[in-house]
């Protein structure tokens, strides 16, 4: 190609909507909108942060963290070369660009998603910036706007990864808390760990035209279900229609909308300003906060300490050192115990409870009030089954919408009349189905992530077999998080895993040992806290012997948080999930 044809090139684009031929600089004053058709192209974070905020106000926040691959992961490339070939071609550090701003003159901390770098996913680092604007939002007592374009977690740092939703979630929470106004706007895409917390449990939800979201990408929805998706299916319009966004918005009308939306916030204020404001727990920097983070988890006795993650503890429990790969076969196998099967052995005079009250009974949770040696606990978890019968009745243990749903009346149930509760969690993941997404599962995920985040009771969770994704982290946010020795938990199938970076599924066994899902790899990590050992035959070997074994470490753990204030615990489960950041979480991976 010649140089005259090169910038030939340069100066037209062609519309992906309608294959017009169209003059890049005409095309960049209509906002990247083909006047053709109205497709919305995709924006950059920079070009995006351009359109929205007033010009010259933007003040970018420190990008700056140390390099980190926590699980040292490969594919058919070492992460390292990928985070490095997406900074050299995006220019940015990382997939997210956050800053200070006005928007019409009100002051506002954003946080913009960038799909060019590795699609957006949110790893470690994309969750530490994100939360940290956050948390500048609660310092300087401004709104938040978030601004998402994502494929979903960022796979190659394992569970860490899923534990940003978690994070995140929680300074969503703070601002809640703090009477702040909270928007996220959704863009092209948004979809698994993005779509399944911060994008959805904002105050506000606004879609652009053309924005698609969801927590199941359509391929893995065609896969699962083997059928056509219904028009339309999981665009902005889809969405309003299924009453899961306040508004879908033209590009040029955005920046109108949440300057609207932003003045009728200030005027709110303004209108309280006579009352006092609500005191913060934290104290108002952020260094002072992790300091006193640090001061906590290092107690060294009290029942304030018996919270705290140890990331260590329970390792030494566990009898062989097995392949990640045959773990993974030995958390799916058919006789393994189920929620039912430890509501039987575990716990006594189990009441079930049904229902969401809002229109289902999903069968893959139950549900209900439970005794422990002698005190009443709320034990809730996945139901998956033995037989071909049971599974399919129960749906492989995959919650719809109004499990989650049916999962969160049963927690706030819980912590009002003041009982523990006790999650077993197995699931391959949630519902990937179509009618899932139509009833917003997404957003259910979202809302019992940032639930468990503030719930004022204990909360005890056991992965007993398969731990998958978000699906898995809706029941898992809790201040003890315990696993049996041949479970598994991972942002991310081993298949689908080599499905998407490896050239076939045959990768499988592969992926399972780079995702670090095992539990003494997960214990290391931080994301659990203790590993419970099972008999040499496994846990379907002898049931009866795991079930006794279960049954000692949840009394040990969940006995010394029974004497800790409200107040106490959620400050320490915020802590414990807050340490997941880049900054924090690698420095006790132990795994570098």
């Amino acid at each position: 190609m010649t140089a005259i044809a090169r910038r030939e090139e340069q100066l037209w684009s062609r519309c992906a909507g309608c294959a017009s031929l169209l003059y890049r600089k005409r095309l960049r004053r209509n906002l990247d909108v083909c006047p053709e058709c109205g497709e919305h192209a995709r924006l950059g974070a920079p070009e995006r942060l351009r359109q929205l905020v007033d010009p010259g106000s933007m003040r970018p926040l420190s990008d700056l963290l140390p390099e980190a691959d926590p699980i040292d992961f490969v594919d058919v490339l070492p992460y390292p070369h990928r985070l490095t070939a997406a900074r050299a071609s995006t220019g940015l550090a990382e997939a997210v660009v956050c800053a200070t701003a006005t928007i019409g003159g009100h002051p506002v901390a954003l946080a913009v998603m960038d799909f060019r770098f590795l699609g957006g996913s949110l790893g470690c680092a994309v969750g530490e910036l994100i939360t940290r604007t956050a948390e500048r939002a609660l310092d300087d007592r401004i709104p938040l706007v978030l601004v998402t374009a994502s494929g979903g977690a960022r796979m190659q740092e394992g569970a860490l990864s899923l534990m940003q939703m978690a994070t995140v979630s929680q300074a969503i929470a703070a601002l809640r808390e703090a009477g702040l106004l909270t928007v996220s706007v959704l863009t092209d895409p948004t979809y698994g760990g993005v779509a399944a917390s911060f994008a959805t449990n904002t105050d506000l939800v606004l879609a652009e035209s053309g924005a698609r979201m969801g927590f199941a990408g359509p391929r893995v929805i065609r896969q699962v279900t083997g059928r056509a998706l219904p028009e339309g299916f999981q665009t902005a319009d889809f969405l309003l229609r299924h009453g899961q966004v306040d508004m879908v918005v033209q590009r040029r009308s955005l920046r109108g909308r949440l300057v609207a939306l932003l003045a009728a916030t200030r005027a709110g204020r303004a209108a309280r300003a006579g009352h006092p404001p609500v005191p913060r727990q934290e104290p108002a920097s952020r260094r002072e906060r992790l300091a006193d983070d640090d001061a906590a988890l290092a107690r060294p006795a009290g029942p304030a300490a018996a919270v705290a993650p140890s990331p260590t503890s329970g390792v030494g429990q566990t009898t062989a050192v097995r392949d990640a790969w045959d773990t993974v076969r030995m958390a799916r196998h058919p006789a393994r115990p189920t929620t039912l099967d430890y509501l039987d052995s575990v716990f006594d005079g189990f009441v079930e409870l049904h229902g969401d009250r809002l229109g289902g009974d999903c069968p893959a949770i139950v549900g209900g009030v439970a005794r422990l040696a002698g005190r009443h606990v709320m034990v809730i978890g996945h139901q998956k089954g033995h037989t071909t019968a049971e599974l399919v009745a129960r749906n492989f243990g995959m919650a719809s919408p109004a499990g989650h749903r049916k999962a969160l009346r049963l927690m706030r149930l819980a912590a009002r009349l003041g009982l523990p509760v006790v999650t077993l969690v197995d699931t391959p993941g949630a519902d990937p189905g179509v009618s899932a997404e139509e009833q917003g599962q997404a957003a259910a995920i979202a809302e019992n992530i940032l639930t468990l985040t503030v719930l004022p009771t204990p909360v005890l969770a056991v992965i007993t077999g398969e731990g998958g994704s978000g699906g898995a982290l809706a029941l898992a946010v809790a201040d003890r998080v315990l696993m049996l020795e041949n479970a598994v938990y991972s942002v991310i199938s081993p298949e689908g895993c080599a499905a998407i970076l490896w050239p076939d599924r045959s990768a499988a066994p592969q992926a399972a040992r780079a995702l670090r899902l095992t539990a003494p790899d997960l214990c290391r990590l931080g994301v659990v806290d203790e590993v419970v050992s099972e008999p040499s035959v496994a846990a379907h070997g002898d049931p009866a012997e795991t079930a006794h074994r279960l049954r000692a470490a949840l009394l040990a753990n969940l006995l010394p948080l029974l004497d800790v204030p409200p107040a106490m615990l959620v400050r320490l489960r915020r802590q414990r999930f807050r340490r997941f950041g880049t900054t924090r979480g690698v420095n006790r991976a132990g795994v570098r």
